[in-house]
């Protein structure tokens, strides 16, 4: 009997301490993983004093400049934006500006060997000098204008704009007719998740971001079959020319001119257009393009930033307008 008394008792500690060690066990392990984690995320934060000096590529004289970022920054938001508009909007474009070169230099994605970014707004983003804005503003302004950019950039000094912890590519333009673009409908690929087609009211105030172009129906042909040189139009059938398609940002996405079909882009394109957001109409010798906008569409639009800040938002809230899901950090 004690035997079995011995045994049961044995039987008994084994059930207990086996948990007990698989239990502290598993702890332990858990505990390392957190570990693993919480260093992760450490080593993802941003240095602003790593990326706190930018190497600018002027593209005039192929030179290479080495600036602090802030002090670029002055050169970037007086070089892109009028430094009448509102205040909010000058310290949205600060913000912007500064994600968008933090975005370059992080991801390495400048195609300037030994440079982070230029100073042409059609590769990078437009950048002048002190010197040359103060030249271009009138005497009685350059002084307010030149301290409202500073001041703009130095009250969001660190501000960056963030999805899921990191820099987003922010991208901006002049004027969305109303409504801005998703890339995809732009430049194709998968897009990216903060960048929607979004409303914003008031644009239409900003009537010098509407044009028209006229050309010869001889040029027009002319500048089609150099893209597609089996391209041939019967002006005579009524629906020669016919958009197919639009985007969701009111622009054209398809269209069938004569028997080809083109994107609203590659119009844009081909005829200098200020935006793929246009209306065609033909007369006896012309084609005539009727332009809402200007700008590939896509992020902040600069008018649409002006707007709202007219109509009493800051600059936070203009931000998560244009782009979505984001958050603001400070670096």
């Amino acid at each position: 009997m004690k035997r079995y008394m011995i045994y049961f008792f044995i039987f008994i500690s084994i059930c207990f301490i086996i948990p007990i060690f698989f239990t502290s066990h598993f702890e332990s392990k858990q505990a390392n993983t957190n570990l693993q984690v919480n260093e992760i995320t450490i080593q993802s934060t941003y240095d602003y004093k790593k990326y706190n000096k930018v190497k600018l590529l002027h593209k005039s004289t192929n030179k290479i400049e080495e600036l602090p970022l802030d002090e670029y920054l002055y050169g970037v938001v007086s070089g892109e934006m009028p430094a009448k508009y509102e205040k909010e909007a000058l310290k949205a474009q600060a913000v912007v500006a500064r994600t968008f070169t933090l975005y370059k230099m992080v991801q390495n994605t400048s195609k300037h060997k030994g440079a982070d970014i230029c100073d042409d707004s059609n590769c990078c983003q437009a950048w002048i000098s002190k010197e040359n804005r103060l030249a271009k503003w009138e005497d009685s302004v350059k002084e307010e204008y030149w301290n409202k950019i500073v001041s703009s950039v130095n009250e969001t000094q660190g501000k960056i704009i963030t999805y899921d912890g990191k820099p987003i590519n922010a991208f901006f333009h002049s004027n969305s007719g109303g409504s801005t673009e998703s890339p995809i409908n732009v430049w194709g690929g998968s897009g990216y998740p903060y960048l929607q087609s979004v409303q914003t009211s008031g644009e239409d105030a900003y009537s010098q971001y509407s044009s028209k172009v006229t050309v010869s129906k001889d040029e027009f042909e002319e500048i089609i079959k150099k893209a597609h040189s089996n391209f041939k139009i019967d002006y005579k059938k009524k629906d020669c020319i016919k958009v197919k398609e639009y985007t969701e940002g009111g622009r054209v996405k398809t269209i069938t001119v004569g028997n080809v079909e083109l994107s609203g882009v590659e119009v844009r394109t081909l005829f200098g257009l200020r935006s793929a957001n246009f209306k065609i109409t033909i007369d006896a010798n012309n084609i005539l393009f009727e332009v809402t906008g200007y700008g590939h569409g896509v992020g902040m639009s600069q008018t649409g930033a002006d707007s709202l800040a007219k109509q009493g938002q800051n600059y936070e809230e203009i931000i998560h307008h244009f782009y979505t899901g984001v958050e603001i950090k400070d670096i």
